[in-house]
């Protein structure tokens, strides 16, 4: 995509990196009362209020996290973005503003940049939240990609990771494992096509994994549907980094234990398919797997009929004491001790 000798191409080192900001955030509208300076300024300045604040950031980088081969780059910056808003929906906070920081090598043109910020921008208007600021530096290593987002909550809304108590329902919103299967395939295709470049890949039967994969959408709607069902979770998490690894952290917060339930898994139609043709454990997927940014939280099981026969959410287990551990309960009724086994991101 970035090599195409068909195009012009405009060297980032014309505009300058005042020029290239400019160029880039002039169609960023702010749509935030809160929001009472953006891009410009030496800062941004927002409004304080009296609700809390709720502030995270991610760092991607070319060749760790995402791979420009098959990751179209508006794709990346639209992903780039659901990131970041997925860890603020996981504190049941609404957010609101975004800063981005970029550095680019210089086999980077203008017109790659302004794709990347096609998909940020896209990301904005879809979930209502502004650009506020960031920086733009080069890079001798490919691309580099940081955001912060900031959200709001009312004290009381607030979810932490500490608050699960034991006989709590767990629950998880969507399906799991399609993102990491989505990669599965890309991964395949990109090894083809260095045998034979002229191969065309027929990805008809993994269109939804290959969405989830290259553009996943962050849980925006959890907040609203739970308040819906007069339902406050005791504790919540993004699925991120796999679903063991999630519920492992929870339970270490809250200082419990849990079961999950192999067979109340929320599994796409074409995660099972794909599973079974990569002769795939699709369980070890769902748990494993990662980047499906659901969410994944604990409630009283006095609501449990509230949640329950909601095509949302699925129950996927309870917490226990601490003293019991964290297992796995399969279909055959055995009891498996979870490990985290997703993502790492400080693994070499």
């Amino acid at each position: 995509m970035i090599e195409d000798k068909n195009q012009d191409k405009t060297s980032l080192s014309e505009l300058g990196e005042f020029g290239l900001i400019n160029h880039l955030t002039k169609h960023f509208n702010t749509k935030h009362s809160s929001t009472i300076k953006a891009v410009g300024d030496d800062a941004a300045v927002l409004d304080a209020s009296e609700k809390q604040t709720l502030i995270t950031t991610d760092l991607l980088i070319e060749g760790v996290h995402f791979d420009l081969s098959y990751m179209p780059l508006k794709h990346l910056g639209y992903k780039a973005v659901m990131v970041n808003l997925s860890d603020v929906y996981a504190m049941n906070g609404t957010a609101e503003q975004i800063t981005v920081s970029l550095a680019v090598s210089n086999r980077f043109p203008l017109e790659a940049i302004e794709e990347l910020y096609a998909g940020i921008q896209l990301a904005c208007e879809t979930y209502n939240v502004d650009l506020i600021g960031g920086d733009t530096t080069s890079s001798t290593t490919g691309m580099l990609i940081s955001i912060t987002a900031i959200g709001k909550s009312a004290k009381e809304d607030v979810v932490y990771r500490n608050g699960a108590k034991d006989t709590d329902l767990i629950v998880v919103s969507g399906d799991l494992g399609a993102a990491y299967l989505g990669l599965q395939v890309l991964e395949r295709e990109k090894q083809v096509f260095k045998v034979d470049p002229n191969n065309q890949p027929d990805l008809d039967n993994y269109t939804y994994l290959i969405e989830r994969q290259l553009k996943p959408e962050a849980r925006k709607d959890v907040a609203g549907l739970l308040k819906e069902l007069e339902v406050k979770p005791t504790s919540m998490i993004d699925v991120s980094d796999g679903l063991s690894s999630e519920i492992m952290h929870l339970c270490s917060q809250s200082k419990v234990g849990c079961k999950l339930y192999e067979d109340k898994f929320p599994l796409d139609p074409q995660v099972i398919s794909t599973c079974e043709e990569f002769n795939m454990d699709s369980t070890m997927i769902a748990l494993s797997g990662g980047e499906d940014y659901e969410l994944l939280f604990t409630v009283p099981i006095a609501d449990f009929d509230k949640i329950k026969g909601n095509p949302n959410f699925s129950i996927i287990g309870h917490i226990t004491e601490e003293s019991q551990g964290m297992n796995l309960v399969t279909r055959a009724n055995q009891e498996i001790e979870l490990k985290a086994q997703g993502w790492n991101a400080l693994k070499e």
